[in-house]
């Protein structure tokens, strides 16, 4: 298994994987044109875990320059449990540090129990003295 930026021609598989392997309730849906946006903007934020030429996990290490943000963590349901989203989450962290990052925040569905446990498995801690406000912009 690789772990590597996303490429333009990938889009729709990394789509496709997260309708099937990631929490879709509470945010706007995913399109291509975000994804590309994304990829304008920031050509190494989208990581993937590619596994005999299929994508089997994603995850987007967003940095602004101040923060760090780590969404849609996703691994193929067939090959959960097997490392694959700590691999990611390590990678992620890899890039964090090599642009001078001093801490990374990942943004988890309160609802989303299995995501809890393997945050927590890697280190992140809720932070219940923070809330998150949102407002669609769509």
């Amino acid at each position: 298994m690789i772990l590597r930026g996303a490429e333009a021609s990938e889009l729709a598989a990394v789509l496709e994987l997260w309708q099937r392997a990631a929490e879709n309730d509470s945010r706007p849906p995913d399109t291509p044109a975000a994804i590309e946006s994304l990829l304008a903007r920031d050509p190494d934020a989208l990581i993937l875990a590619i596994d005999n030429g299929e994508i089997v996990g994603t995850v987007i290490a967003g940095w602004d320059g101040w923060r760090c943000h780590l969404y849609r963590l996703a691994v193929a349901p067939h090959r959960r449990r097997a490392g694959i989203g700590g691999r990611l989450i390590a990678a992620a962290e890899d890039r964090f540090r090599r642009l001078g990052a001093t801490r990374a925040d990942a943004m988890v569905l309160d609802a989303n129990d299995d995501a809890h446990g393997a945050w927590a498995a890697h280190g992140y801690q809720r932070q219940d003295n923070w809330s998150r406000w949102v407002k669609p912009l769509r």
